[in-house]
């Protein structure tokens, strides 16, 4: 026992105890010695002890909310349940990793430890608060990691689309190019009059530098077979293309006729392929631009919802950072979700922390989509009310049922399988909001669930 007490004395827990306590202790605490393998705590089973580590090397490990884990103890570390603990079954197994020994204190003595030992009562219950604080840091960070990784892939994809797109069109313009090079050359060989050139470019920036609207497609196909019918009047039997390219850029064939009784035939030709090549290139320009620009909103929404080379603290706009997550999750949006928007006309201000309030909006429009199956109405309303911002997110879906509506907000709480939604959980939410002085409510019923959140305006909109 002499030895035991020694050990004991020489642990953070039971430092500058009293010996008589300490002798207590031991005397209620049986001593186990262990092989390399043997376990000493399996999981599931009641959680009836608590254990010190004297010598060797231990483990927890197991399977926990769908993730591995493995937390290794050393010897002076005091494990298991502990006073006041909630835990009811082991969560893990308990496995000597080497030869050692361990005291196993029993939890049913909780209470007497408690009363005879109150200053190791106290730094037990610190340490468990450690070791919540510390657990609940750590899946904050995995499910933030999660959410990340699946924002990811969708942005992955969103952002491949336009690339794609971009690197299509680029390659096909090479070919392009040479056709109107080619094109170009024949013509240069042909003996054209000032007017004939002039016509031929005239007709060129017409089809070209057509901005209207297209016409509707019933309209487009009837004037795609004049067109088509046109060229094979003068013997163009293989400019189906063209007559395409044309009619959807809603071209009179009436406008041809002048180039056919001006040219020679052939002359016409080589400038019909000139005009054509020079209709796809345009277009191919135009997937490019709008490829390009759409890769460029992306990459803004980003830095605007991360609050990238921005200060940590500063006014935002409620309905910007809305509409930047409503880009960021287009790719889940545009599956079939019909979004409805009801903002304040005026700008909403208010003081927030980097991209925490764009986490609060991604979790609950994210959640949303999920109750809805990837199709359904998603409400997005802004208002002031009484000096605060209020903004709600609502849905269609099947709503919240009873049992579950007063736990939403609970740490850990979910519904959902492991890897499905965002993972940041309505408690993580609920925490930024009151960071932001506000709060958060919902109201749910078949049909109909809104989350509203509420946030003081900034006192200093400047």
């Amino acid at each position: 026992m002499a030895d035991l007490s020694e050990f004991l004395r020489k642990t953070s827990a039971f430092e500058g105890l009293p010996d008589d306590q300490i002798a207590w202790f031991l005397s209620q605490s049986k001593e186990m010695e262990l092989k390399a393998g043997d376990v000493y705590a399996r999981q599931g089973d009641p959680a009836e002890a608590m254990f010190v580590v004297m010598e060797g090397k231990f483990q927890w490990r197991g399977e926990f909310g769908g993730q591995a884990f493995t937390v290794d103890l050393e010897p002076g570390e005091v494990t298991g349940v502990l006073p006041f603990s909630r835990m009811k079954k082991y969560s893990l197994n308990g496995r000597a990793v080497t030869a050692g020994r361990v005291l196993r204190f029993p939890a049913a003595k909780f209470q007497e430890l408690v009363q005879k030992m109150p200053e190791l009562a106290t730094r037990l219950v610190g340490m468990m608060s450690d070791r919540i604080r510390e657990a609940t840091r750590s899946e904050q960070q995995r499910d933030r990691l999660a959410a990340l990784g699946k924002l990811s892939a969708g942005l992955a994809h969103e952002l491949n689309n336009p690339a794609s797109a971009a690197k299509r069109a680029t390659s096909q313009l090479r070919d392009m190019l040479k056709r109107v090079r080619d094109a170009s050359h024949e013509l240069g060989r042909r003996d054209l009059t000032a007017a004939q050139r002039a016509e031929i470019e005239k007709l060129e920036a017409s089809i070209t530098q057509a901005d209207g609207p297209p016409p509707d497609p019933l309209t487009a196909g009837a004037l795609e077979d004049r067109i088509d019918s046109l060229l094979r009047g003068h013997g163009q039997n293989d400019l189906w293309q063209l007559a395409g390219d044309l009619a959807r850029r809603n071209f009179k064939p009436e406008s041809l006729e002048t180039l056919f009784e001006t040219l020679e035939p052939d002359t016409a030709r080589a400038a019909l392929v000139r005009i054509s090549t020079s209709v796809e290139i345009s277009g191919l320009l135009n997937e490019i631009e709008s490829s390009t620009s759409r890769i460029s909103d992306l990459v803004r929404a980003i830095k605007e919802y991360t609050f990238m080379d921005q200060a940590p603290i500063q006014n935002v706009d409620v309905v910007k950072t809305l509409e930047t997550t409503l880009t960021i999750l287009n790719h889940k949006l545009k599956k079939g979700v019909d979004v409805k928007r009801d903002y304040t006309q005026a700008p909403v201000l208010v003081s927030s922390f980097g991209s925490e309030l764009n986490q609060v909006w991604t979790n609950l429009i994210d959640n949303a989509i999920d109750a809805m199956g990837g199709k359904g109405e998603l409400r997005v309303r802004t208002y002031l009310d009484d000096g605060c911002a209020v903004v709600e997110i609502g849905d269609n879906g099947p709503g919240i049922s009873s049992d579950v509506e007063p736990h939403i907000f609970e740490p850990f709480f979910t519904t959902k399988g492991v890897g499905e939604g965002t993972g940041l959980g309505l408690d993580t939410v609920q925490r930024i909001v009151r960071k932001h002085r506000g709060s958060i409510q919902v109201h749910s019923k078949p049909g109909d669930t809104v989350f509203q959140v509420v946030l003081p305006i900034s006192e200093n909109p400047s």
